[in-house]
C-alpha cells in the first residue's frame, strides 16, 4: 500500500511538469490563484514544471533504491 501511495505521487509529478511544460497557458490562473500576491507568468509555470519532474525523478530514484 505504501509503494502504491509513493508511485501515485510519483505519477502525480510527471503529469503536473509535464502539464506545465506544454500547457503553461492553460495552468496560469491556477498558479495566480497558489500564488496571490505574486503575478504567475508563462516562465514560473514552466519553472515549476521542470521542478515537478525533477522531483518526481528524484521519488522514482529514492523508490528504486528501497
Amino acid at each position: 500500500m505504501e509503494l502504491s501511495l509513493r508511485l501515485l505521487l510519483v505519477e502525480l509529478c510527471v503529469v503536473f511538469g509535464m502539464a506545465g511544460l506544454f500547457w503553461p497557458e492553460r495552468l496560469v490562473a491556477l498558479f495566480d490563484v497558489l500564488m496571490f500576491p505574486w503575478a504567475a507568468s508563462h516562465r514560473t509555470v514552466r519553472a515549476h514544471g521542470v521542478a515537478a519532474l525533477g522531483a518526481a525523478l528524484i521519488l522514482f530514484a529514492v523508490i528504486l533504491r528501497g
